[in-house]
């Protein structure tokens, strides 16, 4: 028996133990044996991916598991608020960083790649700033395509000239050779998609979901907007390191704390507020008033408490992580006449209640001693798992009306570092051309896995 054999009997054997397992799933257990198959040597990778007819349409799938890790860990989301950030309201500026954006990175990487990354990005960016996808799309193909006359790596016809002419005696072209005409087509491609960029759709808005408020607007309907603060918790403040629930901050200042922002060594955590949450020195808290004037009367310099900027609503800054949702007292619901401090929002469903509305109209002022109706709406704050976690959890209130913000929500954030790991070893095997671009992204989405940043369910769908 040669090792080869030996090697593919092992594998045989090894492959037929964890389908009787269970762990891992079947799928991936095959997908493993596909990629161990070309690099124990056994077979080529053309060969091991045979019955999938092409290689390119293997590639392509697997390059949108990778763009969908990005979506799930929110690192496509993070990506487009910095380019919406670095173009502002400017959509000239927004067309131009992204263009350069997507070129730049072409350049050492397989442009296919790229745009399978990007794709999610726009169709973010898009349904932000409200506009037609195909504006966006379009250059993003151009410029991933122009990349490839940036850098010799770009793409493999550069490659196999520059062989061709070592081989025949001549001196290959430099890694940099083919970047003074690959700027120079940047540059006409960018200025040619300023031009008929008016003809891709740029006219139109995104569609959008009508029958949904987003965040913005369910603040605004329920009175929130005056009410938001960011409050920097000073030094020597006397709040500092006691929970909440001790601090009775709703009760004796009408201060109802969401959300704690929390430094960290290199960046700020977000907390959601519960009854034991500790407070310290330097958090920013995350409240909202039961009156504007509340800063007028002493409050803050009482409690140590700064209060720092807040450009837009923090909701709408922490969207992927917290949320608001409206819930609904059916007809037969048993909560009329019990106020929403005896509904325990907070200690049974980990929730802030932080508006009521009757009749159409928002009640002002401190809520917690308010009497609930029939047919009144409560206007809940959390994260968007507890949300969810109210369906069907009681028949005396029902959840319905969610933000359009809840489809930017990352359910695996916390994997970020892990996404951006798995892509940057598959960008690095790409680029130094260690293993073939299909085996470089096959490992990618492996490590997706691995990571947890991605479920097998969540991958098939991403392809479908």
């Amino acid at each position: 028996m040669n090792p080869e054999l030996a090697l593919v009997l092992l594998m045989l054997a090894v492959s037929m133990g964890l389908f009787i397992w269970g762990r891992p799933r079947m799928d991936v257990v095959a997908l493993l044996v596909i990629i161990g198959l070309p690099l124990a040597g056994i077979l080529s990778l053309e060969q091991s991916v045979a019955g999938f007819s092409n290689p390119a349409v293997l590639l392509i799938a697997s390059l949108f598991v990778i763009g969908h890790g990005l979506v799930r860990t929110g690192i496509a989301y993070q990506l487009g608020d910095l380019i919406v950030k670095h173009a502002a309201t400017s959509e000239v500026r927004l067309l131009v960083f992204l263009m350069v954006s997507v070129a730049l990175l072409s350049s050492i990487m397989s442009s296919t790649g790229v745009v399978a990354i990007f794709i999610p990005i726009v169709l973010t960016i898009a349904k932000r700033l409200k506009i037609s996808p195909a504006t966006l799309l379009m250059p993003l193909s151009f410029a991933a395509l122009i990349g490839g006359t940036l850098t010799l790596v770009a793409t493999p016809p550069n490659l196999v000239v520059s062989a061709e002419l070592v081989r025949n005696g001549l001196q290959g072209f430099g890694f940099f050779s083919f970047t003074p005409i690959g700027l120079l087509l940047l540059a006409l491609g960018i200025i040619y998609m300023l031009l008929v960029r008016r003809w891709l759709g740029g006219n139109k808005q995104a569609n959008q979901d009508t029958t949904r408020n987003s965040l913005s607007e369910l603040a605004d309907a329920y009175g929130l907007t005056d009410r938001e603060r960011r409050l920097l918790v000073l030094p020597h403040s006397p709040v500092a390191n006691r929970p909440l629930d001790e601090l009775a901050l709703r009760q004796q200042y009408g201060i109802n704390v969401i959300a704690i922002e929390r430094p960290r060594k290199f960046r700020r955590v977000l907390e959601l507020a519960t009854r034991h949450s500790q407070i310290r020195a330097g958090d920013t808290l995350l409240v909202d008033l039961a009156s504007p004037a509340i800063a007028l009367a002493g409050a803050y310099q009482e409690l140590g408490l700064e209060q720092r900027p807040l450009p837009i609503s923090y909701y709408r800054i922490h969207a992927p992580q917290m949320g608001l949702a409206e819930v609904a007292l059916p007809p037969e619901s048993t909560l009329p006449g019990k106020t929403i401090q005896e509904l325990g929002f907070r200690s049974r469903y980990r929730l802030n209640v932080v508006g009521l509305r009757r009749q159409g109209k928002a009640l002002p002022g401190l809520l917690v001693d308010e009497p609930l109706k029939a047919a009144d709406t409560l206007l809940v704050a959390g994260s968007w798992e507890n949300i969810n976690k109210l369906y069907g959890q009681s028949r005396d209130f029902m959840l319905f009306n969610l933000p359009a913000e809840i489809d930017e929500v990352a359910p695996a954030r916390d994997r970020a570092p892990f996404a951006l790991l798995s892509l940057g070893v598959m960008v690095a095997l790409m680029v130094s051309g260690l293993v073939p671009n299909l085996m470089a992204v096959l490992i990618g989405c492996l490590l997706m896995g691995l990571f947890g940043c991605i479920s097998m369910d969540s991958a098939y769908k991403a392809i479908h």
